[in-house]
């Protein structure tokens, strides 16, 4: 009896055993089922994933963990310093990849970061100072940053304060309107007093409505006269009380309708263009080449209407001998014909026509500075372009392979035979002698020579020394022959070591900016 106990009891202990036993199994499959891996990148190109082994991209990292957990994949910020982006909540090696600054705040609280009201003309975005300084460039602007607004919807309010239209309120009792902006508006509702007189009513701001709008109830007519307005490029008509209207159009001169609200720009007559001198349009576009001015003092065309026109900006005539667009600049080392480029004494200038105005700007004297120009097309055909940049020659000299000779991401040099200073270069049949190429400076550099000190350190650089060796052939007549370096004997060797000394800069025999030596 007893042993039939036992045996029952030891059946039931066995069963357990192997319901336990399956459980262990089952969780342990279920867990390896489970287990997620931090990809570095996974194989459909995702990175810094959680995802199940067989996801992620052999050549890449992986670990069994949360990417949380992973130093490469930490979210963090990551800080775009050309665009002046910041990204929140980015993993590290994604920051990487996209070549930013990653730093460990995932909300991107750090200075580079910190926003400010960006002011865009007319318009405003909530954004960081280097993304201002960016987008200002973008627009042609000069970069207006406020950092005393710290809310989003604070620089959208200040954004609408720029806005145009007409401010009517009555003065001393009498109806009157002021074409101008919201924030000017704004102003006189807190300063009643004016230079005119005391406003009486309230102050009601009509955006982009002009003053001669008959639905403001004004007395402001049209008239046929224009006006230039402070800030602005083009010519507009003037209402009867002396407030700026549309942009002057001759064919709109009794059209009610183009009194009525402020039509922009680019829907105003011959958009796009120039309009120089035109005598019925004064739609004018500074980047063309034109300007609002008094068309007495600066053209013989009398306008239909008024007495302003857009003016010619453009240069007629240059020291180069052609006209130039406004805006176009050129580069000149002023050295004669005779003289050859970089001659001594010679130095490089920007050129710049600008309202009209030939300007002449120099870069760094002594060649420390080059000028270098491009062209590029525009919808008026090529427009020159120059500027001023440093010269890097300083070690061109030192460089024996053409790779890094002409590596232009680092210096100005050209990698050309000795003879580059305008001395016959020197042949071995059809092919140019080895031995006669070297690394030059592209522009040489500029030296105060009739000083002791640095110019002498510099030309020293082409020092060479050619020791020949003879060896009599003759006792009593006491010939002898050339046994050793018989080459620098010759006329084209001195003249390769004359020209290696003058590539350098001014060192050597050479010839000044005007042609003498």
């Amino acid at each position: 009896m007893i042993n039939k106990k036992i045996r029952n009891y030891l059946i039931v202990v066995l069963l357990v055993a192997v319901f336990l036993l399956s459980l262990v199994y089952f969780a342990s499959f279920v867990s390896a089922q489970d287990v997620k891996y931090c990809c570095e990148k996974t194989t459909y190109g995702a990175w810094c994933q959680d995802a199940p082994q067989e996801e992620c991209d052999s050549s890449y990292r992986k670990v069994a963990t949360s990417c949380e957990a992973v130093s490469y994949c930490k979210l963090g910020c990551c800080y775009d310093s050309s665009e002046g982006l910041c990204m929140e909540n980015t993993p590290q090696k994604v920051c990487d990849l996209a070549k930013g600054t990653w730093s460990d705040s995932k909300e991107c609280e750090i200075a580079q970061c910190k926003l400010g009201c960006c002011v865009l003309g007319t318009q405003a975005a909530f954004v960081s100072l280097t993304r201002c300084k960016k987008l200002s460039s973008f627009y042609g602007l000069l970069t207006d940053f406020r950092t005393n607004i710290n809310t989003e919807l604070e620089c959208i309010s200040l954004a609408s304060l720029s806005d145009e239209g007409a401010c009517v309120f009555e003065l001393d009792y009498i109806k009157t309107c002021k074409f101008t902006s919201r924030q000017a508006c704004n102003t006189m509702k807190q300063n009643t007093k004016t230079e005119n007189g005391t406003v009486t009513s309230n102050i009601t701001f009509y955006k982009d409505y002009l003053c001669s709008a008959e639905e403001l109830g004004t007395n402001y007519g049209l008239t046929k006269d224009t006006i230039c307005v402070d800030g602005k490029d083009e010519v507009y008509f003037k209402d009867s009380h002396g407030n700026p209207a549309n942009i002057y159009d001759a064919s709109k001169i009794n059209d009610k309708t183009y009194w009525n609200k402020i039509v922009k720009k680019e829907d105003s007559c011959n958009s796009g263009k120039s309009n120089i001198n035109n005598k019925a349009c004064g739609n004018c576009n500074y980047f063309l080449g034109s300007i609002c001015k008094d068309y007495k003092k600066v053209s013989e065309t009398k306008p239909t209407y008024g007495n302003n026109i857009c003016k010619d900006l453009n240069c007629k005539s240059t020291t180069l001998d052609k006209a130039m667009k406004h805006g176009e600049s050129w580069c000149d080392n002023e050295n004669t014909a005779l003289a050859g480029p970089d001659s001594v004494g010679s130095r490089y200038h920007r050129h710049l026509c600008m309202n009209g105005e030939e300007i002449i700007e120099p870069c760094a004297d002594y060649r420390q500075e080059i000028c270098i120009q491009d062209k590029i097309t525009t919808a008026g055909g090529e427009f020159s372009q120059a500027a001023c940049r440093v010269n890097r020659w300083q070690d061109c000299l030192s460089q024996t392979e053409k790779v890094d000779c002409t590596n232009t991401d680092k210096r100005d040099c050209i990698w050309a035979p000795l003879s580059i200073a305008d001395i016959e270069v020197e042949y071995d049949g059809n092919e140019i002698v080895e031995d006669s190429i070297a690394c030059f400076p592209e522009h040489a550099q500029g030296l105060k020579f009739w000083e002791e000190g640095e110019s002498q350190g510099i030309c020293s650089q082409a020092d060479v020394q050619c020791v020949v060796t003879f060896e009599k052939t003759g006792l009593i007549t006491g010939s002898k022959k050339c046994e050793e370096n018989c080459e620098c004997l010759e006329d084209s060797w001195l003249s390769e070591q004359l020209a290696r000394c003058g590539a350098i800069g001014d060192c050597g025999t050479k010839v000044n900016f005007v042609g003498e030596k």
